[in-house]
């Protein structure tokens, strides 16, 4: 692993950044080619990110080889009613791995995906989730995450 890589908590700066990669982590999860139109969602993340970054429900890491920007991670906070086993109804939702290909393999996601964790924790969340893309699924399961038993999702 890389001895001068810098993993920073991103602001509000970091806007441009974190809406490009957000776009990018979606090309890659969807198999999307430039060809197709992501100029809603990059409004849509603009907004979103311009303010969760600012009232905290949302925190990103950015990685950084020197100036060159290698990776990223984020984890959107949420509250539903509470529950036996969530008595705040805090949740916690991971989003956005991504790590430029030349660097995979390396441990930058996942020291990145402990720092999300680790942010989580600090505010008592007990529920982080995911959605795991077949090419990160080993690295989610290898912090400790397994797949959800009860979880069901209407898709229409």
């Amino acid at each position: 692993m890389k001895n001068n890589l810098e993993y920073r908590r991103a602001t509000i700066d970091d806007l441009e950044l974190l809406v490009k990669t957000r776009i990018e982590v979606l090309r890659a999860a969807n198999k999307l080619d430039k060809s197709v139109d992501m100029s809603e969602v990059m409004q849509q993340s603009s907004e979103y990110y311009s303010k969760a970054l600012v009232n905290g429900s949302h925190t990103a890491y950015l990685v950084f080889d020197g100036e060159k920007f290698i990776g990223a991670g984020g984890v959107s906070y949420y509250r539903v009613m509470s529950t036996y086993h969530n008595q705040t109804g805090e949740k916690a939702y991971i989003m956005n791995m991504y790590t430029l290909p030349e660097y995979r393999r390396q441990g930058i996601a996942f020291k990145t995906l402990d720092l999300l964790v680790k942010d989580a924790k600090k505010r008592d969340i007990v529920e982080i989730s995911l959605e795991a893309t077949d090419m990160g699924r080993a690295l989610y399961e290898k912090y400790g995450f397994e797949k959800m038993k009860n979880e069901m999702e209407l898709n229409k």
